[in-house]
């Protein structure tokens, strides 16, 4: 069964940084995308950024220049850099992987983490 843990949230002060990562398990020849969302209390859940396995990569404007995807596919692993954080950055961050290919299970498709939290304050 593929699963995906998320983890590396945590109390920040504005303009500090944090490393979250998500590791994919389970018997899988490739993953094709790799995303993070954030959801912020009473706001819907939003796409932080995105890396495909070709390495191509999208960035929501607000986190622009601020926060760096990347992937380690040997790995099954994508991580989100976030530096200069801002309390408005402040929300449960969520893993997304889409169009996992498996060894067992065929093609899986928009597997979530648990969701790890992430506070900006001082």
């Amino acid at each position: 069964q593929v699963q995906l843990v998320d983890s590396g949230g945590g109390l920040v002060q504005p303009g500090g940084s944090l490393r979250l990562s998500c590791a994919a398990s389970g018997r899988i020849f490739n993953i094709n995308e790799m995303a993070w969302y954030r959801q912020a209390p009473e706001k819907e859940r939003e796409l932080v950024a995105a890396a495909s396995s070709d390495g191509t990569t999208i960035y929501a404007d607000s986190v622009k220049g601020r926060f760096a995807i990347s992937r380690d596919n040997a790995k099954n692993t994508v991580y989100l850099q976030m530096n200069s954080l801002k309390p408005e950055d402040t929300a449960v961050y969520y893993c997304n992987a889409n169009r996992i290919l498996t060894m067992n299970d065929g093609t899986l498709y928009d597997l979530w983490g648990q969701g790890t939290q992430v506070t900006v304050s001082s």
